[in-house]
Order: C-alpha cells, then structure tokens, then sequence
C-alpha cells in the first residue's frame, strides 16, 4: 500500500532567510524606482572644469617651452664641444707625428758615447755642429711633449663636458616627452567634456566668447590712448614694443596651438616671441622668462600700448597690452589670437621692453 507522507516543512531559520532576502529585494526594487537618474553637468559646470583644464595645460605648456629651448640649446652645445674635441684630436695626431719625427732624428744620429764620437771623429768641427743640432732636436722634442701633454689634459676636460652635457640633454628630452604627455592629457580630457555637451549648447559657449571679443575688440581699437575710469591713460609704446605690437596684431585670428612660435599658429609666449623677432629684438621664449625681460610697471594705470602683461601667480600667461582695459594674446586651445579684458585673468605686472 502506497505510503502518505507529508512534505517537510522548512525550518524557521530558513524561513527567516528567505523573507529577509525577499524584504531587501523589494526596498532595493522601491528605491531603484524612486531615485531620480544623476544629473548631467550644465552648461556653465562644464565650461568652469574646461577653463580649469586648459589653464593646467597651459601651466604644463609654458613648461614644455622652456624643456625645449633648453634642449636646443643643449643640442647646439654639444655639437660645438664635439667638433671641438674632432679638431683637439687632430691636432694631437699632429704633435704626436711630429715628436716620432723628431725621436727618429735622434735615433739616427746617436748610438755610441757623445765624448767617443768626438775622440773618432775625423772632422771634430763638424761633429760639434752636428752635436749642437742634436741638443736643439732634444729641446724641441721636450717642448712638443709638454704641448700634447697640455693637448690631452684639454681634450679629456671636453670630452667629460660633452659627455654631461649629453646626459642632461637626455634628462631634458624626457622631462619634454613628459611635459608633451601632460598637455596632451589636460586637453583630451578637456574636449571629452566639451563632446558631453549638445551640438546647441557648444554653439552657444563659442558665440559668447566671439561676442566677448568682438566687444574687446571695438573697445581696444577705440582710441587706446585715450584716458578711461579702468586703466587711466594708456599713450602708445615707442620703437620696438609699437611694431612688435603691430606685428602681433597682424596675427589676429591665428590659432592656438602649444609649443607653436608662429607664422601660423601660437602659445602665448610664442605670439610674443615672434613678435618681437619681427621688430628686430630677440626676447626669451617663455611668459616665466619673459616676465624678466624689460622693467616692471606693477600699475594697470602706467601700461602703454604695446607692453607685455604677464597674469597669473606662477607668471604662466603673457600677451601684450591693447589700451583701454584691454589685452592682445593667444588665450588657450581651441581659440584664437584675439583681444580680451585684462580683467579675465588675474594681472600680476607689465613689463616694458
């Protein structure tokens, strides 16, 4: 006969269990619900971490500059002390064939006893004169020791001034590629927030900023010497600093791109630099550098037209002065040689050249 039993009944802790896993499920399933999906940056958040961005990058920048021209400088040093060492080398071969010239002289007229020679010399005067030629090989000889002597000591200096020489210009090459990889960094980072934003709200961040500079613009080229309530009286620069300015002007519209020095495209430093290089005056390449360039006018109200304005604590941003609150510069990636308010950054000093 068939056996009825009753199913097993699971166990209170199972139970507890189950209806605890079942109860965190729904709160879990309720809250999943409820909560409001993560907010996406606005507009204005998005171009304040952009901003904040391209100023690293600027910061590395200027810095990627001054790797550079210290490798090409270096580069230019090493070439010079490595021909240096070529023709040191070839001047001791020389000295060195000339004293073997020399040793065989001696060789040749010697062999026995000096006083021997002269007791079976048949023609003593003649022997003394030859005697007298031989002392005077022997002084040369002993002087064109001492000169590949001096010769080598210079040579080993040069070569261990090279061989430093080479190993910071290493040191500088990877300090360059580091610098390089930083900028690339700070900028891809920066457009990947750019492309979170719609094709419209791009649109409308570009239009702003031409608006803001079309504004400096007019307002710049509105009598710059003329006095205004901001900067006071702004007369125009003389000699150099007026055609490196018109120089730079000549460039409005280029773009910006880092470690550039011109014809086409600029970092701020390099729109200075090559400025400057068109008025006939070489000043340093970098905004740090430059800021040590001329004399300092710590005053808004003293600038001319045409001085450099350095901003920034660490001195990283240069451009020049426009007249009326206004400057004229390579701002950052992405933009253009244009003017903008001295205001937008904050001003530490001019320097005039």
């Amino acid at each position: 006969m068939a056996s009825h039993r009753r199913p097993k009944q699971p166990g209170r802790a199972r139970v507890t269990v189950l209806t605890a896993t079942a109860a965190a499920a729904v709160a879990l399933t309720s809250q999943a619900a409820n909560a409001a999906p993560s907010e996406k940056p606005s507009k204005d958040e998005v171009k304040s971490k952009v901003d904040k961005l391209y100023e690293e990058a600027e910061k590395a920048t200027e810095k990627y500059n001054g790797a550079k021209e210290k490798q090409q400088k270096l580069e230019k040093q090493v070439d010079t002390l490595q021909d240096k060492v070529a023709r040191g080398q070839d001047d001791l071969n020389e000295l060195r064939s000339g004293v073997g010239s020399l040793a065989s002289a001696q060789y040749r007229s010697g062999g026995i006893d000096p006083s021997l020679q002269l007791f079976l010399s048949s023609d003593p005067d003649n022997y003394l004169d030859k005697a007298s030629a031989l002392d005077q090989l022997s002084t040369k000889q002993a002087e064109s020791l001492k000169k590949i002597q001096a010769k080598q000591r210079t040579l080993a200096q040069q070569r261990k001034e090279a061989a430093d020489k080479l190993d910071d210009l290493a040191t500088t090459r990877t300090e360059l590629g580091k610098k390089k990889r930083e900028v690339q960094g700070k900028l891809g980072e920066a457009q990947r927030l750019l492309n979170s934003l719609s094709a419209k709200e791009r649109a409308a961040l570009k239009a702003k900023e031409d608006r803001a500079s079309r504004a400096s613009e007019r307002q710049a080229l509105d009598k710059s010497d003329k006095p205004d309530t901001s900067t006071g009286t702004a007369p125009k620069g003389s000699g150099r600093s007026t055609s490196a300015y018109a120089a730079a002007q000549s460039k409005i519209g280029s773009p910006y791109v880092y470690g550039a020095t011109g014809p086409s495209s600029f970092d701020c430093s390099g729109l200075t630099s090559w400025a400057y290089a068109q008025a006939g005056m070489t000043i340093p390449r970098t905004s740090q550098a430059q800021a040590n360039a001329g004399t300092r006018i710590s005053s808004q109200s003293d600038l001319r037209v045409g001085d450099l304005v350095i901003f920034y604590g660490d001195l990283h941003h240069v451009g020049f002065y426009a007249g009326n609150g206004q400057v004229l510069h390579a701002p950052r990636s992405g933009t253009v040689v244009r003017y903008e308010s001295i205001n937008n950054m904050p001003f530490q000093f001019g320097v005039r050249i």
